[in-house]
Order: structure tokens, then sequence, then C-alpha cells
């Protein structure tokens, strides 16, 4: 930006955003704006500004003022599509890729651009191609290859995702991204030679996105070797560096599930009987990350009348927005602001997630899969909105899933995974919320035991594919046949038969889990029931 304006106030700016301070250089192109509404270059730059801060509304209306002013403006277009990127607008922003790709068809940000928007969309096919095309025109760009190695991991093509990431750490052996995109793959075992490679890359200088996600790759490396101690000492690194950069507060989820419960009583569901939205399409996996849900979802993406899509967050795009509006509008906060809201608003929401999601509905089948873990909190807001849809709850070991959280490096959210005291107060408030939806509303969530799952894979199927009210397929005990893209950290996992030596991995890290332990209390003694709450 600096080397674009030449308006001193406009250079000040820029100035400051270089200087790390944006409250500054928002209250310069703020002024700048007021007094010159028409300047593309304010506008453009204050539209990045308020990008930055998460005001994306805004942002957009700055970026289209700009837009109209001068169509011709290339770095607002491309700052307008990555706002409709992050508004989760994905046909536009693809739309506006295209659009700037007539420009500058080789320019590699708005090549990236268009293949991130096809894959995010779920065109995995199309995504990959549109990898390999910037790589075509770009070979010696790292962060591509590793995007590149991304989706072909998603689409089930691993020796060429392995290779992809190969020559991503060829073009940068600091790049830690690559490295845990390697151990992720979870059926590819890294080597004594990366973990030299490894260890010695984290004695040098890096960025400290870098070093955590080669600690987590480190740590995965070494379990799989056997030297668990040390694995966990570098699980424990990682993390401890990711929570410090996580502005995470474990107590508000705990107040917003007694909120939770304190409003939706029998009385409260009896009173909105019959209102929402009545369609029965959508079929909700929620629970913890690391639970079992993608097997869950690919059962039941493999039978002929669902399809699997993706982890929607349309769900808390649409509670987020009701708690600005209690913010705003005095209505005290959500889920509280439930309570006010007309039969008509309840249905107009169930329509607008149903609308938003059908972009990623591409089979044509009645029904499809949400797979959104952390929708646990806004099971009640679901049932009110959408009252005919499924809810599944995927429940593993509270060690064994929330071990395996930990280990896990997420590539965005889950921001209470990276503490073992964090993650046990995350799980006994799911579990508490979850016995109350059992209590006030029986039967309607129905739950899925992994170890169960595991032990009796076709009774346990069977069981869900009722709930769901589907008939019986057998292709649903073959799911690790389906084709189907998966995205999570499960992804290689799901494509072969279900497995069982994996339901016991958190005993080799048993002498370290005792924050863990005392954080999840009686929810640990008691599982795979709930305790009294």
């Amino acid at each position: 930006m600096r080397a674009t304006v030449s308006a001193p106030d406009l250079v000040a700016a820029a100035e400051a955003l270089i200087a790390g301070q944006p409250a500054d250089a928002h209250a310069l192109l703020r002024e700048a704006v007021e007094h010159r509404p028409a300047d593309v270059y304010a506008l453009w730059m204050l539209g990045d500004v308020v990008s930055r801060g998460g005001r994306n509304g805004e942002a957009e209306t700055l970026l289209r003022r700009c837009l109209d002013l001068a169509p011709g403006f290339t770095p607002a277009r491309y700052a307008l599509a990555l706002v409709l990127t992050w508004r989760e607008r994905l046909p536009e922003a693809l739309s506006e890729a295209d659009r700037l790709l007539t420009v500058e068809p080789a320019n590699p940000m708005f090549l990236h651009l268009r293949a991130s928007s096809l894959l995010r969309l779920g065109e995995e096919a199309a995504a990959a191609q549109a990898y390999a095309a910037v790589l075509a025109v770009h070979p010696d760009q790292p962060l591509t290859w590793m995007s590149y190695g991304h989706v072909l991991k998603t689409v089930g093509r691993t020796a060429e995702a392995v290779a992809a990431y190969r020559r991503a750490l060829e073009l940068d052996p600091r790049l830690g991204e690559a490295w845990w995109s390697l151990a992720n793959l979870k059926t590819v075992r890294l080597g004594e030679a990366d973990i030299a490679a490894m260890a010695a890359t984290l004695e040098g200088e890096l960025a400290e996105a870098d070093r955590l996600q080669l600690h987590f790759a480190l740590g995965k490396a070494l379990e799989d070797a056997g030297r668990h101690a040390e694995a966990f000492q570098r699980y424990a690194d990682g993390a401890a560096i990711q929570r410090r950069r996580l502005d995470y507060a474990p107590e508000e989820t705990t107040i917003q599930m007694r909120r939770a419960k304190a409003l939706m009583g029998k009385t409260f569901f009896v009173l909105r009987a019959g209102q929402g939205d009545p369609r029965p399409d959508p079929i909700f996996i929620l629970g913890l990350p690391r639970s079992g849900s993608t097997l869950v979802e690919q059962i039941l993406a493999s039978h002929s009348q669902v399809e699997g899509t993706h982890e929607l967050p349309y769900v808390p795009n649409l509670a987020a927005r009701l708690a600005g509006r209690a913010r705003r509008e005095s209505e005290g906060a959500y889920p509280d602001i439930l309570a006010a809201l007309s039969p008509d608003e309840l249905a107009a929401l169930g329509a607008e997630y149903l609308e938003r999601a059908r972009v990623h509905r591409k089979l044509g089948r009645p029904f499809f899969i949400d797979k959104l873990p952390n929708n646990w909190i806004h099971a009640g807001f679901i049932h009110l909105i959408l009252p005919n849809a499924k809810i599944i709850d995927a429940r593993r070991h509270p060690l064994g899933c929330c071990f395996s959280a930990f280990k896990q490096h997420f590539a965005v959210g889950q921001p209470f995974s990276y503490d073992l005291g964090d993650l046990g107060r995350y799980y006994r408030d799911y579990v508490e919320l979850m016995a109350h939806f059992d209590e006030i509303l029986p039967g309607r969530i129905h739950r899925v035991i992994y170890e169960e799952m595991v032990a009796d894979p076709e009774a346990q199927t069977r069981a869900l594919l009722t709930h769901c009210g589907l008939p019986f397929e057998e292709a649903c005990l073959r799911f690790y046949e389906n084709d189907r893209a998966v995205r999570t950290a499960s992804s290689e996992q799901v494509r072969r038969p279900i497995f069982t030596d994996a339901a016991d991995h958190w005993r080799n890290y048993e002498p370290w889990l005792g924050p863990l332990k005392a954080a999840l209390g009686p929810v640990l003694s008691s599982y795979p029931a709930a305790p009294s709450f």
C-alpha cells in the first residue's frame, strides 16, 4: 500500500499499518473518507483495515463504493473477493476471481483465489485442476504446492498429496504446515530422516506458526516410532505456543451452556412446538472433534438418500448474528434472545440456513449432512429453527477423545484443544448440555458411542439409520469404498475398514493426563453415561 498511494494522510495510514498500529490507520482513513468521499484509494484502504478488524459487512460496503467509482481498480476487487470469501459468499467470490483473471490471467494471487474458492464450494476436482494450473505458471511456489497437497488429500489421492507436500518442503524446509500436513495424513509414517530434519529445523530461526506446527509434526513422528514421552513433550510444546496465541476463555463456554439450560426447559419448547422451517433435509452430526464424527458421517453419506457435505459454518454464523442483535438492542445475550423470536423469525432462520447450505448440495439427494462438531452448543437453536432435522451426537471416551484433540493442530477453530484443563472443561460442558436435552427432549438427539460402533458396526449402523428414518443399506457398512471428498483430520482413516487399535492410544500417555482427568471430574468415571448435574 505504501508504494501505491501519495496523499500524505494515506501514506501516514500505510505507515501505521506497517508499524502494527491499525487503530491509528483506521482513524486517519476514516477522516480521509469523510473529507474525500470519492477517493478510491482511501475507500480501498479503509475497506482493507475494517476487514482486518473482522467488520466484513462494512468492508464490503466500502469496497463496492470504491468499485462503483473505479470498476477497473484491481486491488479493490481482489480485496472485495477476499471479503466475500470470509463472509461465506463463495459463488460471488469465485465470480470476482474469474473477473480478475480476465485482466491478469497469470497473477498467482488471483489463480490461488479461484482455486481456493472452488475448494470451499466443494468442487474438489475443479480445485485440483485450478491448483495444477497455478503451478504450471508458477512452479516454485511452496505455499501453492502445499495447498495442492491439501486438495489432493481431500479427494483421496494420497500418494500425490505426499509428493506435493514433499515438493513444498524442498522449496522451503521451514514450512511447518507442510510438515504437519504430512504427519496429519495419519496413514503416512515419517521416518528417522524426517525426525532428524524436523529437529534440526526447530533449532533455527522460525516463525511462530511454523514452529508450533513442526512440534506437532515431530510429535506424531515420535509417536509412530514408539517414543511416547518425547512425543508428548513435542505435542505439549506446540500446544503451549498455540494456546498463547489464542484469546480463549473457557468460562465463556460454561456460561453459554448454563444460559441454554436455564432458558430451554420443557415449557419453552412446548410453547414453540411446530414452529421453525419444517423441512427434514439436514442431518447434524455434533460433539467434539476427534470423537468419531467423520466415521458416522461417512457411514451416513454412503446411503443412497444422504449426501455428505462439509463442516458448514452457517449455524454458528446465524447464532453470532443473533448475539450481535441482542447486544445492539439490549435484549440480553445469546441464547437468551431466542425467547424473543417470533414464529415467522424462527421459520425464516431455518429457511436461511437451508438456502445457504444449498450451494454444497451437488447430488440431488433428499438429505444432507452438516458435520460441524461445535454445533453441540447450538443444539437447542437447531431444534427451534429446524424441528424435523435429525441430530446425532458422536461421543468417544473422554480421555481418548480429548487427548486425540490435544495432539491435533487444527487449521482453524477449536481454541479449547490446546490445554488439557480447557479440554476437560469443554468436554464436561458438552456432556452437561446434552444430558439436559436428553431429559427435556427425550429421543430427540441420537447418540453414537464410538467404542460401541467399533465393537459392533452393523448393530450401531442399523440403529443410526433407524433414527434417521432410513432403510438399511449394505453400502453403509462398506463406507470405506465411498470415494467422496473428506476434509477432516480423519480423511485417510475413513477410507479403510473400521479398526480397533486407535481406541486406546491415549493409554500410552496416561502418566501425563492428570490435568485432563481432574477437569473432567465425574464425567470420566460415569462414561458412557452422564453423571448427575
